[in-house]
């Protein structure tokens, strides 16, 4: 997958930003409490700046997968330390187990949940927390017109499966069966939906929306020439399919979920 653009990313940063600062507000930690914490697929940073606010004092560590990703967010936070890296294999450095793994919006793209979310909260200290988002919005017609298009005679031959080109994340109860289970040692584990509904002032803005996450995986396997015919199919589709509100703007329903486990102290 060719690099992320943090540029395109936080065109909607306020909106990207609201689930991981709700997300945020229920982990269940004092800023005593902590004193290592990662940020798994931190992105351009926007994630880990509410993260070292609310831990001043902590070590605040973030890992991601783009290079592009990690030079913004170094940029913007330099109190906090950034590292390239593969967070299905992420694991701390030895004695640093962190009081909080955080994964904004990111754990969707690596497969494997089953093992992955267990392996994640073993890795915390006694008492620590894993705190989850992920977008559930597979089923929402921003990405199902995604895979309707990708399935086009002009598109097929370049998308190898449209159905398979991001994970699929498991349904909510899977989630806090796997941290609730007697064996786990989980001391609190707590799973929610929100269904954002975000304003956009036009399809176009809908588009760019998810072209800088989503839709990126069907855009860039494209030959060039493809690539503005893809876009501009797929924009038709999503303005036929958002209705104009009452103010000119269309409403972009966003389902997220989100979840949160301690470890017994």
């Amino acid at each position: 997958m060719l690099d992320w653009n943090p540029a395109l990313y936080l065109r909607f940063a306020d909106e990207r930003t609201r689930p991981a600062a709700e997300l945020l507000a229920r982990v269940p930690l004092s800023a005593a409490q902590v004193r290592h914490v990662v940020d798994l697929g931190c992105g351009p940073g926007n994630s880990t700046e509410l993260l070292v606010q609310r831990f001043a004092a902590a070590q605040v560590l973030g890992v991601d997968n783009s290079a592009a990703m990690l030079a913004t967010a170094g940029q913007q936070l330099p109190q906090a330390r950034f590292a390239l890296g593969d967070i299905a294999h992420w694991a701390p450095e030895a004695g640093c187990a962190p009081d909080l793994i955080y994964a904004n919006a990111s754990l969707q793209w690596v497969g494997g949940h089953e093992t992955l979310i267990p392996r994640l909260f073993s890795l915390l200290a006694p008492g620590g927390v894993l705190a989850i988002q992920m977008p559930d919005n597979r089923q929402e017609a921003t990405h199902r017109l995604m895979r309707e298009v990708a399935r086009l005679p002009e598109f097929a031959p370049y998308i190898a499966d449209a159905d398979k080109v991001r994970t699929d994340i498991l349904p909510i109860g899977a989630y806090y069966d796997l941290l609730a289970a007697p064996h786990a040692q989980s001391a609190l584990v707590d799973v929610w939906h929100t269904i954002y509904q975000h304003p956009m002032e036009s399809a176009a803005a809908m588009v760019q929306w998810v072209r800088s996450t989503g839709l990126k995986p069907f855009v860039e396997g494209l030959p060039q020439d493809l690539q503005a015919a893809f876009l501009a199919e797929y924009e038709r589709r999503v303005d036929a399919a958002y209705a104009v509100r009452a103010d000119g703007q269309r409403l972009l329903a966003f389902p997220r979920l989100f979840l949160i486990a301690q470890r017994q102290a």
